[in-house]
């Protein structure tokens, strides 16, 4: 992967900055019932990345977050770090997976980030066209300023770190705790960075402090408490000479429906106007960030909120809801109106929206089996199988996966899937069948498990997620005789 990213960085340096034309695409938020959907990457893997961003350089969106998949969850001592994922795209439909934004596996991670700590969160990076770096900040608990920082020549690393940062606020609390939380980070028409962040010690009111001109570390140039307490999770951008703030209000970490307010200033570092409520509950999750996407027809801005798995520990199946703005004439913010469906900006050629939309399930074990059936459409060999499965909550049985032809109660081909080879973010689990079909004739696939801890799970068609028997995402291949 490290090569790869290598080699991506050199494309990067000669790609247009400004795409020639561009289109709408339509993006699925919900179904037609309002129900969450996954968004999946190139590979069939469900999107891993949460509580962070999407940040668009050069004509190309790339979204930046918290990976779930290895097993963290919040609180849970045991619990490994997972580190931050990185995914790249030219329509917010289509995503490519560039895997980690730097190596999380090592014992210095771990023990930063694991779950003996508060964990390791809130991936942004900006750009900096004077050393011609881009920057990583991330929020840590393991520190006296609660962040790391990061360079890297391309948007999808390999990100280096960079001696830990200062900042005004809180430079005397304790070595490690909750002293800074949450935080977002934004670059001014003139050059200059700033950093919004949550401060604990005043019981979640939000700061703002000016960078230096590397990015690397806070100037001392900071307004405290542009939110009086209860406040978190804030994202500063630039409208026609007014900078907002939009945060989440109140602060509720993983809750699935937290009020969105915003606050108005003509300088980062304030005075900032009182705040307007947009949103009782962001969509269904928590504000997450607000993207400027600066294009040749004019700028949108990306709203993005967490749609967080019902207060899980772990949130690999949380998902994401992601509209632009909308504006009155004076400036103020619309309501957020939680469409279905929205339009975004694409530089590329637009992609049809899914005619199936798909959801997680964890169903599957000692009381519970799934079975679909397909017909063979020629005669041959079933190659291979695809098939998007997860775990959660420690199964102590293996994951059964049986062909057989319907009607038949012996089995063509088992097999036995052992708990750690599956992730608890859904993924494309490839099987190899070898069996022979026949053109015309039906086939079962039966998902089983003994377990009597946990479950596993599979991607549903939201169509038919509550029927007594829905259907499954997968696909076969039959090569021909």
């Amino acid at each position: 992967m490290t090569i790869i990213k290598q080699l991506f960085k050199y494309v990067l340096a000669i790609a247009c900055i400004v795409p020639l034309s561009i289109k709408a695409q339509t993006l699925t938020n919900f179904n037609s019932k309002g129900q969450q959907v996954t968004r999946f990457s190139k590979l069939g893997d469900a999107i891993d990345a949460h509580d962070g961003e999407i940040a668009y350089f050069n004509g190309t969106y790339y979204l930046y977050g918290t990976s779930y998949g290895c097993g963290f969850e919040w609180g849970h001592k045991d619990a490994p770090f997972c580190g931050f994922e990185v995914y790249s795209s030219k329509d917010m439909v289509n995503w490519t997976d560039w895997g980690q934004l730097f190596d999380a596996s090592t014992p210095v991670w771990q023990t930063r980030c694991n779950g003996n700590t508060y964990g390791c969160f809130r991936p942004h990076v900006i750009y900096n066209k004077k050393t011609k770096r881009y920057v990583l900040w991330i929020n840590v608990y393991d520190n006296r300023v609660g962040y790391r920082v990061f360079t890297a020549e391309s948007p999808i690393g390999p990100f280096i770190e960079q001696t830990e940062p200062k900042l005004a606020v809180n430079n005397d609390a304790a070595m490690a705790g909750l002293n800074n939380g949450d935080h977002d980070t934004f670059v001014d028409d003139d050059g200059k960075a700033y950093l919004a962040y949550t401060d604990w010690h005043a019981k979640g009111a939000i700061a703002i402090e000016q960078l230096s001109d590397d990015y690397l570390t806070g100037t001392g140039k900071v307004i405290q408490a542009v939110t009086q307490s209860r406040t978190e999770a804030p994202s500063l951008f630039k409208r026609k000479g007014i900078y907002y703030l939009i945060y989440s209000d109140p602060n509720c970490g993983y809750c699935g429906g937290t009020g969105a307010s915003y606050r108005t200033a003509k300088s980062p570092l304030g005075p900032w106007s009182d705040g307007i409520k947009i949103s009782d509950n962001s969509c269904g999750g928590q504000p997450s960030f607000v993207s400027s996407i600066k294009l040749k027809t004019g700028d949108v801005f990306l709203f993005g909120s967490d749609l967080w798995n019902n207060a899980a520990k772990n949130e690999s199946l949380a998902n994401y809801y992601w509209a632009p703005l909308k504006f009155n004439e004076d400036g103020s913010i619309k309501p957020i109106e939680c469409e279905n469906t929205v339009a975004i900006p694409s530089a590329a050629k637009t992609a049809k929206p899914s005619t199936l939309n798909y959801a997680p399930g964890c169903d599957i074990k000692s009381t519970t089996t799934r079975t679909n059936t397909f017909k063979a459409a020629k005669t041959g060999l079933l190659t291979t199988l695809h098939i998007s499965a997860f775990k959660s909550a420690y199964p102590d049985a293996e994951l059964q996966i049986t062909f057989s032809a319907a009607g038949d109660d012996k089995p063509l081909k088992t097999f036995k899937v052992k708990s750690e080879k599956l992730s608890w973010s859904p993924k494309n689990l490839i099987l190899y069948p070898e069996i022979k079909v026949t053109a015309g004739k039906t086939y079962t696939i039966s998902v089983s498990s003994t377990t009597a801890k946990g479950c596993y799970g599979l991607e549903y068609d939201s169509a038919t997620k509550d029927s007594a028997e829905p259907t499954f995402l997968y696909k076969v291949d039959i090569a021909s005789r």
